[in-house]
């Protein structure tokens, strides 16, 4: 086998004839990128975000989260809000909403037993008094920050 990458509008078709698996998808950029079809047939590239990326953006979230256990809960929304605003803006691609959405569970996850570990008797939080406490102090939800015209550049 060639080194050479097979990804385009007729790889999916030459590598069936071939007998071989689906095209290769490669990573760039904090994203794979990997060919699929439209939903009238038609090629295209599609990108999510790349695991390694995620679990290391997720590591750092947990420790920035640990660093301001102890500030008021205005002060750790507002820097929340920040990361996840930012993350959307950069990951906010068409296609790559599951991968929006699981960062965005699993900040809430993290911000929840962070908020556990700050007193004794927070640590009877349940998830229901969470979800009081995020009505009051709402995280931004995942969302396409992208235009699919954007997303072709």
């Amino acid at each position: 086998m060639d080194d050479d990458l097979e990804i385009g509008r007729f790889a999916a078709l030459a590598r069936q004839r071939r007998g071989e698996r689906k095209p290769e998808t490669f990573a760039f950029l904090g994203f794979i990128h990997y060919c699929g079809v439209t939903r009238d047939g038609r090629f295209i590239v599609k990108h999510k975000t790349e695991g390694k990326r995620l679990t290391r953006k997720l590591k750092a979230l947990r420790e920035g989260t640990w660093r301001h256990m102890h500030m008021a809960l205005a002060t750790q929304h507002k820097w929340l809000a920040a990361v996840l605003r930012g993350h959307y803006g950069y990951y906010g691609r068409p296609h790559n909403y599951p991968a929006l959405n699981g960062f965005y569970q699993q900040t809430r996850r993290i911000w929840f037993r962070c908020l556990r570990r700050r007193s004794q008797k927070s640590r009877r939080m349940s998830w229901l008094e969470f979800e009081i406490l995020t009505s009051r102090f709402a995280l931004p939800v995942p969302r396409i920050t992208r235009t699919w015209a954007q997303a072709r550049r």
